[in-house]
This record gives structure tokens, sequence and C-alpha cells, in this order.
């Protein structure tokens, strides 16, 4: 039986980095692992792990995106994400790894000595799966 997770405290905080990101679409494939990235845990950057399933259009920045599937299930097994919000785990690649150490540069040092869940509110998902960062929310979508 699974737990929920811990109760998070929200920390509005400024995402400096994803929304000028410039990742395309090619730079994933179906099959790669990979984390949104939403706040930090333990001192550490924490996201949700999701699975690439295929390529399918995001609406809200009416981009090529990728449908992505959580292996643990939930309320939204399923979501669609532009690349610019992912960061691979399955496999070691530069340009990840360079975004996730500028993340940990920038934000670790405005959360040091907390020690709980912290998620900065950066993503909501859509009524229609799209997971969408507050920088892409427009119109209404």
């Amino acid at each position: 039986m699974s737990q929920p997770p811990p109760p998070s405290a929200f920390a509005s905080t400024p995402d400096p980095l994803t929304p000028d990101r410039d990742i395309t679409h090619t730079h994933f494939q179906a099959g790669d692992t990979v984390v949104i990235l939403k706040g930090v845990a333990g001192g550490e950057l924490w996201g949700d792990a999701m699975r690439i399933v295929a390529p399918s259009w995001h609406t809200p920045t009416d981009e090529d995106g990728w449908r992505l599937r959580d292996p643990t299930g939930g309320v939204q097994s399923y979501v669609t994400a532009h690349p610019r919000y992912l960061v691979h785990l399955s496999r070691s690649c530069p340009d990840c790894l360079i975004h996730l150490r500028a993340m940990e540069d920038t934000l670790l040092a405005r959360v040091a000595g907390r020690t709980e869940l912290i998620d900065f509110g950066w993503y909501t998902v859509t009524a229609l799966g799209q997971l969408v960062h507050t920088a892409d929310v427009r119109n209404g979508r």
C-alpha cells in the first residue's frame, strides 16, 4: 500500500530558467524517463518522474510536446508537457545536466536550511490533461 506524499509547503518562487530554456522536441524520445522539477525536498531538487510515451501537441504553447505517463498512477496518470519542462533521468545528457545544475545553483540557496517538501507552484494541469508552466499560461488555456 502506498502512502500519500508528505504535506508540502507552498513557496511561490519565480522560475528564472525553465521559461527561457531552448530545448527541442527531438531532444527527447519515447521511452525516456524524465523529471519535471517542481521544488525542493531535504535540500535537493524535487519533481515528478515520468516516462515519455508519444509525441503530442502541447495546446497551451501551440508547440510540439510529449505525452507522459506517471508510473505511480494517481489522479492524472497521463499528461502532455512541453519539452522545456523535462530533464532526463534515464540517461546522462549534457544539456539536461547543465539545466539541472543551473536550477540547483539558483534555487537551493533560496531555501537553505528548510527540510520540508517545498512546492514552488510552477505547474498546473488543465482540464485537457496539459501540464502547463505558469509562464506559459495565456488566454485562459
